[in-house]
């Protein structure tokens, strides 16, 4: 019996038929469609993008060269080298990230200390060139500087669910 109910969902195309009735029940509703250029979706304030460093108020930077955030990337973008300054305190002299080695995970965000590294909003960002992947401290400190106000903002709203 069931060989014979088979050859007739087969024979009648019993999947198509169904799948043409969704398509048919959906064709006169109203679309979900975003046209994105021109709309934006709403994005969470813990959305992960466009890694960025910050600095302090007073202008200092933030990143101590703890190095945690090196050893907590599952997979291994970041690279850091420190040294000690003139005033005694370790900070790095290369901090590095492959975005193409990158996963967004977060956990560098998580693990900093100091609120050095964050990943911010912006997801809008292509590379032309050779090489335009690896994303250095200048950088980094550059898109931190520019978008200080949005990160600040995002993380005043994160802070009551963590």
């Amino acid at each position: 019996m069931r060989a014979l109910r088979q050859f007739a969902k087969t024979l009648f195309l019993g999947e198509l038929l169904q799948g043409l009735a969704l398509t048919f029940r959906y064709m006169w509703k109203p679309k979900f469609t975003v046209h994105y250029p021109e709309e934006k979706t709403p994005q969470s304030v813990r959305y992960r993008g466009l890694h960025a460093l910050r600095r302090y108020p007073n202008g200092e930077e933030r990143c101590i060269a703890c190095k945690l955030c090196e050893a907590v990337c599952p997979a291994l973008a970041i690279t850091i080298e420190s040294d000690v300054s003139a005033d005694g305190t370790r900070r790095t002299t290369r901090y590095d990230i492959d975005l193409f080695k990158c996963i967004y995970c977060g956990f560098c965000e998580e693990a900093c200390p100091v609120d050095a590294i964050v990943e911010t909003r912006i997801h809008e960002y292509h590379m032309e060139n050779r090489g335009e992947n690896i994303m250095n401290k200048d950088k980094l400190l550059a898109i931190g500087e520019r978008y200080e106000s949005m990160i600040a903002a995002d993380k005043l709203a994160d802070a009551p669910y963590r």
